[in-house]
């Protein structure tokens, strides 16, 4: 606080920086956003032109994609949790239940992999395939690098840029967990579910 001109002012400097920190990330989740729109473009784009969707020979199963949305959205209230166990200076509960989302998120890649392996199509065989890699591809390498931020949130649960009055760090890393779900709710409604 400082008192010039006789009144006190408060020093906020800090807290007008987190809330910019904040903005970028949404910002920079605007963009991304447009990004698997153009992914969702394609495909139906490409799918309103083709006689039979998807092409012959491709077996579309939903359950194990199934699993790993209700996996994926597990890990986003564990990270609800966790953030409110970090505003309430919990951070021996936000740690463990950030290892668990972390967990989640990495039993959800191993699913994607798995899904790949056993498709019976690659990326190259027809379009859909193209389609199918590139926008799983692209949601997988947002989601590990997301527990990548997930996972340095918990070893560093306690540096200030992630708890006191004003965590926007932590915030800013929540926002784009939940962006990685909701974003994977899309994918797996238009690649297992639209026909």
């Amino acid at each position: 606080m400082s008192s010039r001109l006789g009144y006190a002012v408060r020093d906020d400097r800090l807290a007008v920086r987190g809330r910019t920190l904040v903005l970028g990330v949404i910002l920079f989740l605007a963009s991304e956003l447009m990004f698997f729109a153009a992914w969702f473009a394609a495909y139906f784009d490409l799918r309103g032109q083709a006689r039979q969707w998807p092409p012959p020979g491709v077996h579309i199963e939903p359950l194990e994609p199934g699993i790993g949305t209700v996996l994926l959205g597990l890990s986003s209230v564990l990270v609800i949790v966790a953030m409110r166990a970090i505003r309430s200076a919990r951070y021996g509960r936000a740690r463990a239940v950030l290892a668990s989302a972390v967990a989640c998120g990495v039993a959800f890649l191993g699913l994607t992999a798995h899904e790949w392996a056993t498709n019976g199509y690659t990326f190259a065989t027809h379009a859909y395939g193209s389609l199918h890699y590139g926008i799983t591809g692209f949601h997988a390498a947002h989601v590990t690098a997301g527990l990548f931020v997930l996972t340095l949130l918990a070893i560093g649960v306690r540096r200030p840029a992630f708890h006191g009055q004003d965590f926007a760090g932590a915030e800013a890393i929540g926002y784009y967990w939940h962006f990685v779900f909701v974003v994977w709710v899309g994918i797996y409604a238009m690649l297992w579910w639209v026909r």
